[in-house]
Order: C-alpha cells, then sequence, then structure tokens
C-alpha cells in the first residue's frame, strides 16, 4: 500500500493530467498503450493463460490468450478517455457491451465462454486500481474539472472487466470459424481423392 500511495497513484495521476493538458488525441492513443501494456505486467493474468493453456491442451494457447486480454483492455481504457472528453454515460458502453458478449455467448463453446468471464476478474487487478484509475481521475481533473470527477473519471474498472468478455469469445468464434473451414477442405480434398478413383467405361 505504501508504494501505491507513494509511486503509482501519484503518478498515475500526473501523467493523466500533463498529457491531457497538451493534447486529446495522444490521451487516446497513450491510455490504449497503458491498458496494452498494464496486461503484461499483472502476474494474475500470466498464471490464468497457462492454467488455460493446459485445461485445452494447447486449444487455447498463452500467447492469444495474453494478445486478446491486451486488445481488450486497451481498447476499454481508450474507451473510457473519449467519455471523459464527451462526458457521456457509462451505460452507453456498458449496455451494448454485454449485449454483445451474450450474443456471442450463444455461438462459440462454453469453454470459452467461462474463460471470458474469468479473464474479465482478473484483468481488473490490482494495477488498473493503483495505476489506471489514477490516471483517469487525472485526465478528468484536467479536462472537466475536480466536480466531474465522481461522475466521469470512475467505471474504468467496469469497463476493463467487460471487454475480456467480448474479445476473449471473438478468439473462441474464430477459432470454431477455422475449424469449421478446415474441415471443409479436408472434406473436398477427399472427395476430390475419390472422384479421381472412379473409372468411366462408356
Amino acid at each position: 500500500l505504501t508504494s501505491v500511495k507513494v509511486g503509482f497513484m501519484p503518478i498515475g495521476f500526473k501523467l493523466g493530467a500533463q498529457i491531457a493538458n497538451f493534447s486529446k488525441p495522444l490521451l487516446i492513443v497513450f491510455a490504449f498503450v497503458i491498458g496494452f501494456v498494464v496486461v503484461l505486467a499483472e502476474p494474475a493474468v500470466h498464471v490464468l493463460n497457462k492454467q488455460v493453456e493446459q485445461i485445452t491442451n494447447g486449444a487455447v494457447s498463452k500467447r492469444s490468450m495474453l494478445v486478446a486480454l491486451s486488445i481488450g483492455v486497451g481498447l476499454s481504457i481508450g474507451l473510457s478517455v473519449i467519455r471523459i472528453i464527451y462526458g457521456f454515460s457509462l451505460l452507453y458502453y456498458l449496455i451494448p457491451g454485454y449485449l454483445i458478449s451474450l450474443g456471442l455467448s450463444f455461438f462459440v463453446p462454453k469453454i470459452y465462454t467461462a474463460i471470458a468471464f474469468d479473464s474479465g476478474g482478473v484483468a481488473s487487478g490490482p494495477l488498473t486500481s493503483s495505476f489506471i484509475l489514477p490516471f483517469a481521475v487525472g485526465a478528468c481533473a484536467v479536462l472537466c474539472g475536480e466536480q466531474e470527477v465522481l461522475n466521469l473519471a470512475f467505471g474504468i474498472v467496469a469497463m476493463v472487466a467487460m471487454t475480456p468478455l467480448i474479445t476473449i469469445q471473438l478468439l473462441g468464434f474464430r477459432a470454431v470459424a477455422s475449424a469449421k473451414v478446415k474441415d471443409k477442405i479436408v472434406m473436398r480434398r477427399i472427395l476430390d481423392a475419390d472422384d479421381e478413383q472412379i473409372i468411366n467405361f462408356m
């Protein structure tokens, strides 16, 4: 807690405030990059990825899980900063996001849905609360004033927990689609080989 109070929180706040004061587009890009990189530093994420690879016998690799989680968290932070800049409700993200994630659950294997929900909890870990949240608070304080911090700067943890539900299930959807394509290619080759063996007596 001492390192969080002395290091992460003040640095995150000052970084968000300085970049917001400099350039809004740069703030969005930087927020995505921070979200992408933070996942790489979360120990719980690496533990989860290793367990998932073992449970699925390599069907879901550690690398693909890490990339999907990094993209998801990066998008969530970037979208949260866009919300701070334009000042609209968090529900415009949460309602469509959860509808999409629930819709995807009908088209992907259940194992991917379970992994996605676990990933949402793991991704919104200590670094999200101790560094990314102060980063957003600092940006909001500069752009909208300190009186708007409670309305606009919070909700990032909810976004970070939601986006892996979509990205991991999209990973599963891609795996299902590629498996079907491979099956079709194999069947076509088998049928073509059978056709070549047919003898025409006419």
